[in-house]
């Protein structure tokens, strides 16, 4: 998928790119005037490289919307996501794109910002998985391990054999 003939509306002001299977290979072209873009349900899975590419060629950009996409943590989407991972995601997003006035449909509050400001390029982590841990006990000793499904399997089979 081409975006190269947007370079010729370089006074676009907004752009709707919703639904178009657009990828993390997204190019937009320099577009100095552009102040809303929408890129919801696409293909976008990775942000980082995105929000800097938008940096630059989108310098006055204030509004951005990346919702239905794996890059934007949803919990109504994904069962693994939560509404913190939704405040890391917005946190890291403001980072790279300080004048953003409304991201996801969302206005951008002055705390917000201001945890940007201070926190936000630590941001882009994302929180591991929950695991689960065992008490395994042997010889009377107590341990405590990682126990995948498959490793469980394994402890109830040597022990109920």
């Amino acid at each position: 998928r081409s975006l190269e003939g947007l370079s010729t509306f370089r006074g676009l002001e907004e752009l709707i790119l919703d639904n178009n299977l657009l990828g993390d290979d997204l190019v937009l072209p320099g577009l100095p005037r552009l102040h809303t873009l929408t890129l919801n349900k696409n293909q976008i899975s990775f942000w980082p490289y995105l929000l800097d590419h938008l940096a630059e060629a989108t310098p006055a950009l204030e509004y951005l919307s990346l919702l239905g996409n794996v890059a934007c943590p949803n919990e109504l989407v994904s069962l693994d996501k939560d509404e913190e991972d939704y405040k890391r995601y917005r946190c890291f997003v403001l980072h790279k794109l300080p004048n953003l006035k409304f991201l996801d449909a969302r206005k951008v509050t002055r705390q917000e910002r201001e945890e940007a400001l201070i926190r936000g390029a630590f941001m882009k982590v994302v929180k591991p998985k929950v695991s689960v841990y065992s008490l395994v006990f042997v010889r009377d000793v107590c341990c405590m391990t990682l126990v995948t499904s498959q490793s469980m399997e394994d402890i109830l089979y040597s022990r109920y054999r």
